[in-house]
């Protein structure tokens, strides 16, 4: 047996100082809070190896997308125009813009 090495002995004397020192109402606690923590620091870590993962898939996109076309502009729908004829005493091209809008 080397110097590093730990027999069931040594952990077993570990295990009873680490019990003597926090005692056995906190002990439960304590694992529970370090399980959550390490939950934390796993589900971060995850995420920033994935928006690692994004923002290399977004800047390799980038490049096909600056040599695509701009999206054309569709043209501008001209407002009704108004011929004096009324609907419910309302101009014609009011009562349509409330109609469109609706």
């Amino acid at each position: 047996m080397g110097l590093g090495e730990l027999s069931p002995w040594h952990l077993l004397i570990l295990a009873a100082v680490i019990l003597v020192l926090f005692g056995a109402k906190r002990l439960p606690d304590s694992a529970r809070s370090l399980g959550r923590a390490m939950r934390i620091f796993k589900a971060e870590t995850h995420g920033l190896h994935d928006g690692d993962k994004d923002d290399s898939q977004a800047a390799q996109s980038q490049p096909a997308q600056s040599q695509a076309a701009p999206p054309q502009q569709l043209p501008a729908s001209e407002p009704p125009k108004d011929d004096g004829t009324l609907v419910n005493g309302v101009p014609l091209s009011e009562a349509q813009r409330t109609n469109q809008s609706g």
